[in-house]
């Protein structure tokens, strides 16, 4: 099913503007771009998007800014945020703040197009439920003569509001969807993308193969265990073995995450050998 969509294009770089606006004209999309977020606010005071392509890095007012008036204003305005590549953390950040989806700059053609599908996808299905919602306690209310008060809320289940934290969903507690709490990992300035399978530290991005993200992945996850070499094996490559091939196996990947990680950072501290043991994430 093809979704075409009103969309707004921020982004201050001309050339980026120019790329956006022919590629989503040619899939069908009426797009509106400028160039500055002051330009943003009053296009998205005055009309309504569907969707919403926006880079953070702005000269004045920034990408976040626009982002929170355009969910103060237009909830329903699908985001997709536009990041230069290495600001993982930044893209996490816009993500909680309600961004759909992030991508790194220069932007991929076909990713670009599956965010904008599956974004507009989503507003619509929340839309049809809401609509849905909105019939059925309508139809409560009027047929059976009920307050929406007591439909929604049985006699013998207590207000959300007078519970214990504890007792609240995860995503009540915290704040954010569980689509987002289950796809990063984070242990202090590391941070893991499990979706777009990249990693970033201190702010860098790692440029690791996929055997090297797997590794890294893991040792972080179970961070601040001590992860033995046949474990690692086992739960990486998907196979045992004795623990002297499992030390050879692994000694020439846990290298070269070190030496990448030491060559964008500085750092030699992030995994830990402790002898005889295995591996572990600081």
């Amino acid at each position: 099913m093809t979704l075409t969509a009103k969309i707004l294009v921020v982004d201050d770089h001309e050339g980026t503007r120019f790329f956006l606006e022919e590629m989503l004209a040619r899939d069908g999309h009426q797009v509106v771009a400028v160039e500055s977020g002051e330009a943003a606010l009053e296009r998205i005071a005055t009309q309504e998007f569907d969707l919403a392509l926006l880079d953070l890095k702005l000269t004045g007012i920034g990408g976040m800014e626009v982002l929170a008036a355009l969910r103060q204003q237009a909830s329903d305005t699908v985001v997709i945020v536009l990041t230069a590549h290495g600001s993982l953390d930044t893209a996490v950040e816009a993500l909680r703040q309600g961004a759909h989806d992030y991508m790194f700059k220069p932007v991929n053609i076909v990713g670009l197009r599956e965010s904008v599908r599956t974004g507009l996808l989503k507003r619509q299905h929340q839309l049809q439920q809401r609509e849905l919602l909105s019939q059925l306690k309508q139809y409560l209310a009027e047929d059976m003569g009920e307050s929406l008060a007591a439909v929604e809320r049985p006699p013998d289940q207590p207000d959300a509001a007078a519970l214990p934290a504890q007792a609240l969903p995860v995503t009540e507690r915290s704040g954010e969807p569980l689509e987002e709490q289950t796809r990063f990992l984070e242990r202090g300035r590391l941070i893991v993308d499990l979706v777009r399978r990249v990693i970033s530290l201190d702010g860098h991005m790692l440029e690791l193969s996929p055997t090297e993200f797997g590794l890294l992945t893991y040792l972080a996850s179970e961070s601040p265990r001590v992860v033995s070499s046949q474990e690692l094996v086992r739960a990486t490559q998907g196979y045992e073995c004795a623990p002297w091939e499992a030390n050879n196996v692994l000694r020439y990947h846990i290298h070269r995450i070190r030496r990448k990680i030491e060559q964008v950072t500085g750092r030699t501290d992030v995994i830990r050998t402790a002898r005889g043991a295995g591996y572990a994430v600081r």
